[in-house]
C-alpha cells in the first residue's frame, strides 16, 4: 500500500472511532436517562462505559485536531515578525508540543504498565483498565508524531527573498 493512502485512511480511522465512540455515548446516555425515568433503573454501568467511550473520543481526535491546526493558537506578534521568524517560531512550537506529547505518552504507558501488574479494573463492570491506557497512550504518542511531521513541514517551507513565505503555504492560523 503506497504511504500516501496509508496517511489518507489513518485520520479517517481515527475520525471513525471518535465518532462511533461519541454516538455510543449518546445512545447510551439516552438509555440511561429513558430507563431511569420510565423503568425506574439506571443502566448499570452506564458511567464507566461512558467514560471509556469518552477517552477513546477524545483521544482519537487529539492528532486530527493537530493536522488540522485546531488548537489554541497565541499570534499576537505574527503580524509584526518577519514571515521567516514566525516559520521558526511555529517549528520550535511543534518541537516543543511533540516533547510534551512525547512525555505524556511515556508517563502514561509507565501507568499502564503499573496498572496491568496490578489488575486494575473499574469498579462495576469489572472492565481492565490498562488497555485503555495503552490506547492512550498510543494516541498521546501519535499526536507526538504528528506535531514533529508539522515541525518539519514547516521547517521545509520556503520563504522568499525577503523574508515572505511562498505562496500558498503559510499555516492556517486563528486570530
Amino acid at each position: 500500500m503506497p504511504p500516501f493512502v496509508l496517511m489518507k485512511r489513518i485520520p479517517s480511522l481515527f475520525a471513525g472511532v471518535a465518532a462511533i465512540a461519541l454516538f455510543a455515548m449518546m445512545l447510551l446516555t439516552f438509555a440511561d436517562v429513558f430507563s431511569r425515568k420510565f423503568l425506574g433503573n439506571s443502566i448499570t454501568g452506564a458511567v464507566e462505559l461512558t467514560e471509556l467511550a469518552m477517552l477513546l473520543m477524545i483521544f482519537c481526535a487529539l492528532p486530527l485536531a493537530s493536522l488540522a491546526g485546531e488548537h489554541i493558537v497565541f499570534d499576537l506578534l505574527d503580524r509584526v515578525l518577519p514571515d521567516a521568524l514566525v516559520r521558526w517560531q511555529q517549528v520550535a512550537a511543534h518541537t516543543v508540543t511533540a516533547l510534551v506529547f512525547g512525555g505524556a505518552a511515556w508517563i502514561v504507558w509507565l501507568r499502564a504498565l503499573r496498572t496491568t501488574d496490578m489488575g486494575d479494573t473499574t469498579a462495576t463492570l469489572e472492565i481492565r483498565i490498562a488497555p485503555f491506557q495503552q490506547a492512550v497512550a498510543v494516541l498521546l504518542a501519535v499526536t507526538a508524531i504528528t506535531h514533529l511531521a508539522l515541525a518539519w513541514r514547516d521547517a521545509r517551507r520556503p520563504v522568499l527573498p525577503g523574508g515572505a513565505a511562498a505562496v500558498g503555504t503559510q499555516p492556517h492560523t486563528e486570530s
